[in-house]
């Protein structure tokens, strides 16, 4: 039979089948002498051991689309990253930051600025003005409201969605929102892999709808870039596209450089100031990186 990992915790992979059941599976012998882990979001075929305690064994991966490695996924068609419009106040240099990783990895990313009801003062404006170009979709929610649900409903189905943010925004209202009423022959799925808490301690799939699942993480409060030249940070600002090529220094990194057309886009409020100190925090940290 063929399914799909939910989650993996103390040795057993919990596989969502194609009969609607998850079945606690251990991993053949041979995934730990090929080094081979299996990853939440892969696509596998079971063996049934047990019909009844719902018990069976991973006997094989079938092919990856792609492959997370923050955090360890497999699959995955989109991200929504979860910030909240107030309590907690925004850190937009840590949202910038999860852009880069989730570009990085060739994945796309929808914007969701939950609390939109606690907003003062033109704060949602703001976000809205500084993210206009970021090259993603930003939605503003109220998952105590139940308000622009219908938004986003349609962006997730049919696909598997990595839903992160800091902890305290509202990410788990949200993904029990999304998951009320679904209806899934799961047995004591709950009981077995823990779901329906309110805290995220492991990388877990949900299932939100036919075909559509939520990768639920941990909570994070900072992110660590790596694996990028600090030359090419550049490349993961959307707004800075436009001007490459029009600076007097070719191969201009928009940060010391005299008569950069990116700076004074900045200046003019082309570009939010906002998004470029997160450029030039982004682009210190990975050449002090390189230094050692």
């Amino acid at each position: 039979m063929e399914g799909k990992i939910l989650k993996g915790i103390g040795g057993f992979y919990y596989v969502h089948g194609e009969d609607g059941k998850v079945y606690a599976c251990r991993a053949k012998g041979i995934f730990r002498k090929e080094k081979i882990k299996p990853l939440v979001g892969d696509n596998v075929e079971i063996k049934i051991l047990d019909p009844q305690d719902m018990e069976g064994s991973l006997v094989k991966i079938l092919p990856r689309k792609n492959q997370l490695y923050r955090p360890a996924a497999a699959n995955v068609d989109q991200a929504v990253v979860i910030f909240a419009a107030a309590s907690p106040k925004p850190n937009l240099n840590l949202l910038d930051r999860f852009l880069v990783a989730m570009e990085q990895q060739d994945i796309p990313v929808i914007i969701c600025i939950n609390k939109a009801d606690l907003a003062e003062g033109g704060e949602l404006e703001r976000i809205g003005d500084i993210y206009r170009d970021c090259g993603s979709r930003v939605l503003f929610l109220s998952v105590v409201q139940n308000q622009g649900m219908d938004q986003i409903r349609p962006l997730l189905a049919g696909k598997t969605t990595i839903v992160a943010g800091p902890s305290g925004v509202g990410k788990s209202s949200l993904t029990n929102l999304l998951q009320s009423g679904v209806q899934m022959e799961v047995g004591e799925v709950s009981r077995k892999i823990d779901r329906g808490r309110h805290t995220t301690r492991h990388t877990q799939l949900i299932t939100i709808g036919e075909n559509t699942y939520f990768l639920d993480t941990p909570g994070f409060s900072s992110l660590y870039l790596s694996g990028i030249e600090y030359q090419q940070a550049k490349e993961y600002f959307h707004e800075f596209s436009p001007y490459e090529g029009t600076c007097r220094f070719q191969g201009c990194l928009h940060l010391q450089e005299p008569d950069c057309m990116v700076k004074q886009a900045v200046q003019e409020g082309k570009i939010h100031s906002s998004r470029y100190e997160s450029y030039v925090m982004i682009a210190e940290e990975l050449k002090e990186q390189k230094k050692y």
